[in-house]
């Protein structure tokens, strides 16, 4: 369906959609009918991803001439020329990465296969989001990087954002989250103010994680 989402919305809005794709369950060929689908459509920007593993699975396993890495994806991609690539970045290193230091320089090789651009995971530190630019600055890489921002509105999400992705909560937002008689205002106006922290510092535009609540998103 993401294909038909993505259809949808340079139609309907006029707006040149970003389509997500990842190498699940998906070798050499598979990947190539996908991506000439999609040259075919007239669509030119991918959100490149390994992906996660399916449910039920701790490790990932790569299929029969599949690829094991997200560089491999970018740079397989890169090849067929045409496309413009966007690549996933963790401000506070991706779950399964032994380090940050080791967790940037994975990044980097992504970006040197083909990618233009980096979207963040989640968070809700701009500390780290800074030291996360720096680090990837260091390296010599100059792309634009997009931050992920969720505006939380549920105290219960707190742990579930920690588990599944690794984003750190500051403690007097979680304890405010906790304690507010409208968690879903206190949610937002904390977004904005990490919206407006970030683009005094020279960010340019911000990725929403919206996880089905729009309305978050929206206010």
């Amino acid at each position: 369906k993401t294909l038909d989402l993505a259809l949808a919305i340079r139609d309907r809005y006029a707006i040149q959609p970003l389509v997500h794709f990842t190498c699940v369950g998906a070798g050499r060929s598979d990947i190539q009918r996908h991506l000439d689908r999609v040259r075919a459509l007239g669509l030119t920007d991918i959100l490149a991803l390994r992906g996660d593993p399916p449910k039920g699975q701790t490790d990932f396993v790569p299929a029969p001439d599949g690829f094991s890495y997200a560089n491999e994806l970018v740079e397989f991609i890169a090849s067929q020329g045409g496309f413009s690539i966007a690549v996933a970045g963790y401000p506070e290193k991706h779950p399964a990465a032994s380090g940050f230091d080791s967790d940037v320089q994975n990044l980097k090789r992504k970006i040197d296969a083909g990618a233009s651009l980096v979207i963040t995971q989640l968070f809700f530190d701009n500390t780290a989001f800074f030291r996360f630019s720096d680090a990837l600055g260091s390296l010599g890489t100059d792309i634009p990087v997009v931050p992920g921002i969720l505006p939380m509105t549920d105290p219960s999400q707190i742990e579930k954002m920690a588990q599944m992705c690794g984003a750190s909560v500051p403690q007097r937002f979680a304890a405010e989250l906790r304690a507010s008689s409208d968690p879903a205002k206190t949610g937002v106006d904390f977004a904005i103010a990490q919206c407006r922290e970030l683009k005094a510092r020279g960010v340019k535009g911000f990725h929403f994680y919206p996880l089905n609540k729009a309305k978050a998103v929206a206010a």
